[in-house]
Order: structure tokens, then C-alpha cells, then sequence
């Protein structure tokens, strides 16, 4: 299972969003991901002001991740290409390489954009 940024978001603030199932499905999950691409997301919306964080967006990201037990995974040269390959159904480039980790490792991604499922991944809110 790998989070969208949107749903890291919703699990570290315990929003209302993210469904008690989802919420279920993390806590049982044998080895829940976020894409390194999620750090550079959430560093960007707190740059544009778009985003407030009460920690620095590093310190953030990287308690969250130790908070709740979550592995990152790495942006590989094989995501990074794959991301480019995928069909035009998504345009932001954090989401595609978010859909081709995803793709490549057959994880479910925890996210409410409907587009993500477009790609042949299973997803849950």
C-alpha cells in the first residue's frame, strides 16, 4: 500500500477524508509506503504558502514517516521513466510517478483522486 500525498495529509491530522476502511486497511497493512516525491510535494505547497506546517516541511515529513511506521520509497530510474510512459489521463507530475510506483510494485494507493484508478491501480479513500 502507498499513500498519495493527500492521504498522508489526511492520516497525520486524522482527517475526517481518509475513510475508518482505509484507516483499517493501514493499520494492518504489513508495510505501508509515501513516495519521496510526497517530501517534495508537501515542501512545495508549504513554499507557495499553500500548505502550514508546524514543523519545517523536512522535520514534517520525516517524523510523520517515523510516527506512523511508513516506509518511503525512492524515486528509481525505472519509476522516473515509467511516469513519463504512463497515458496523458493525469498531468501533475508528483501523481504519475505516485501511479508508477504504484504500477511497478502492485501497491493499492490510499487516494480520492478518481483518475488514479484510469491507470489500472486499485486505490481506496
Amino acid at each position: 500500500m502507498i499513500l498519495d500525498t493527500c492521504a498522508l495529509l489526511w492520516l497525520v491530522t486524522r482527517d475526517k477524508k481518509l475513510s475508518p476502511e482505509a484507516l483499517s486497511q493501514i493499520r494492518e497493512c504489513a508495510a505501508v509506503y509515501v513516495s519521496a516525491v510526497s517530501a517534495f510535494e508537501i515542501a512545495l505547497k508549504v513554499a507557495k504558502r499553500k500548505l502550514k506546517l508546524p514543523l519545517p516541511p523536512r522535520e514534517w515529513f520525516m517524523r510523520a514517516v517515523e510516527h506512523h511506521d511508513l516506509t518511503v520509497f525512492p524515486l528509481t530510474v525505472d519509476v522516473c521513466v515509467n511516469s513519463v510512459e504512463l497515458t496523458q489521463i493525469h498531468d501533475d507530475p508528483c501523481d504519475r510517478f505516485i501511479i508508477a510506483t504504484a504500477m511497478i510494485n502492485d501497491l493499492t494507493v490510499v487516494t480520492a483522486d478518481e483518475r488514479f484508478p484510469k491507470y489500472g491501480v486499485r486505490t481506496i479513500v
